[in-house]
């Protein structure tokens, strides 16, 4: 604003309604739903190699998962088309979920909300390979293994399905930890300081969540859940150390946050 102009009059009607958020809300969820039927529908096409994929730790160590249902076969492809088509539908899902919250943001914090979309893609992806690689072999090994020379081991497809699929899902959605920290250090909700007085509560959440997360008991793969989450805990101290800013109290009578379509 030009020095000695006289200050912005806010404008009327400059605040959204929750009728106008209710509208906004069903714009970006038919969007979703849409991103979700378009990714269903092209896996549908890949199912057969997305689910030899998805057995090749088992596989690997020896054993095939079997259907006791008549329609167990039909079920899971249906499921493996849905978690590959909402993982394809991913991108299109942050973006519509930041494009609703990006009216309450600065302008800066809405152009960092964007770049983050590409890190936490790759975040996801990395999280994802670390289960399906690392985790994953020495989950089921193990668990073929054990009481193996008393009990059969004879799995079925669809919690053989269910176990893969949450593993490689949560561990993925783990790994983007250090990038939302660094955008809520950024906005001045959460500091360095702050986090890391909080280290012991967050080993014992740490623990509960490898608990939930791991399908087996045994230290060995409990370590192999807890030690990323561990470091990724530490990174993200890190980044709120370096990234904290505390946030500045927003005047939003001189602001427009509704957008231009609700404005007639």
């Amino acid at each position: 604003m030009t020095p000695g102009a006289p200050a912005a009059e806010p404008v009327e009607g400059s605040r959204m309604t929750l009728m106008d958020h209710l509208r906004e809300l069903r714009t970006r969820l038919i969007w979703v739903l849409s991103a979700l039927v378009i990714g269903t529908l092209l896996s549908m096409l890949f199912v057969d190699p997305l689910l030899r994929f998805i057995l090749r730790p088992l596989t690997a160590a020896g054993a095939q998962p079997m259907a006791i249902g008549p329609t167990d076969t039909i079920t899971i492809f249906f499921k493996v088309a849905l978690t590959s088509g909402a993982i394809l539908a991913m991108p299109v899902i942050v973006y519509q979920i930041i494009a609703f919250v990006s009216p309450g943001l600065y302008p800066h914090e809405k152009r960092n909300l964007l770049l983050l979309l590409p890190g936490v893609m790759l975040l996801f992806a990395i999280g994802a390979a670390f289960a399906y690689f690392i985790l994953l072999p020495a989950a089921v090994g193990f668990l073929q293994s054990f009481l193996g020379d008393l009990i059969l081991q004879e799995w079925t497809i669809d919690r053989y399905v269910d176990f893969v699929t949450r593993i490689v899902f949560w561990i993925g959605v783990a790994f983007e930890m250090p990038l939302v920290v660094a955008f809520l250090a950024r906005l001045g909700i959460v500091s360095g300081p702050k986090l890391l007085g909080f280290w012991r509560q967050a080993i014992v959440i740490i623990a509960v969540v490898a608990a939930m997360i791991t399908p087996t008991v045994d230290p060995v793969n409990m370590a192999l859940v807890m030690a990323p989450l561990a470091v990724l805990y530490a990174a993200s101290v890190g980044l709120a150390y370096l990234l904290y800013r505390p946030r500045a109290p927003r005047d939003f009578s001189q602001e427009e946050f509704i957008p231009a379509k609700y404005k007639e």
